[in-house]
């Protein structure tokens, strides 16, 4: 029987095509393949949690007034609530509230007012206040094993309040800015230690009217350990 040649080339023509999609279905399912356990392992690492921490506030003086009017913050303890989300490790947000003492101290430190012994004369005036700080934040982390550590920055509203019963005072409402670092350790499955650094920036508070207005921006570290408890 003579060899029909159209048919044999139609024939391997065929069979390459076919040999050609099979290895295309057989790529597509490794890409696929791939995705899945990329997903799979980024669902496993996702966390939502909850987390008290205390903390301690070291803040910044600042001077105004060419120099002759000082403001400090008295250093003090507080806590911080936390209730935070992260889907990987470059997406992750939280919510956070936090409360400590904000004593303040004005000074003055210029000549002697007229009319009195010539002299320096030294002015201070003492607030006592409370301070409520409420933020958004970003994070960003990265688990390995019992670790998982991470940074953050975010932005917020700081209230400072002054105890009632005190003349001259009034309350403050400035932006914070806030940024830090930490690290998770996990102690059970939903159950860990929180270590952290969270630092502030934002306008001194004015929360006198018996010193002129500062203005000048400060700082407070926070350096602090807590507990989460992931659900």
């Amino acid at each position: 029987m003579p060899l029909n040649c159209s048919r044999l080339g139609r024939s391997r023509l065929g069979c390459s095509r076919l040999g050609c999609s099979r290895l295309g279905c057989s790529r597509l399912g490794l890409v696929l393949s791939f995705f899945l356990a990329a997903v799979a392992s980024v669902a496993a690492h996702a966390q939502t949690d909850v987390a008290l921490s205390l903390y301690g506030t070291f803040n910044a003086s600042t001077s105004y007034n060419i120099g002759l009017e000082h403001q400090n913050q008295a250093d003090a303890a507080g806590g911080l609530f936390e209730i935070r989300h992260i889907s990987n490790p470059l997406v992750g947000y939280e919510a956070t509230y936090s409360f400590n003492r904000a004593n303040q101290v004005y000074t003055y430190t210029g000549t002697t007012p007229v009319g009195t012994v010539p002299g320096p004369f030294l002015g201070a005036f003492a607030v006592s206040s409370n301070a409520h700080e409420i933020t958004g934040d970003w994070l960003f982390s990265f688990p390995a094993g019992r670790l998982r550590p991470f940074a953050l920055v975010g932005v917020g509203l700081l209230l400072n309040q002054p105890v009632s019963g005190q003349s001259q005072t009034t309350s403050s409402n400035e932006p914070v800015y806030v940024y830090g670092a930490g690290l998770d350790f996990r102690l059970v499955p939903h159950l860990g230690l929180r270590f952290q650094y969270r630092g502030n920036v934002y306008k001194a508070p004015e929360i006198t009217t018996a010193f002129g207005s500062n203005g000048a921006f400060t700082h407070t570290a926070e350096p602090m350990i807590g507990a989460y408890f992931k659900f």
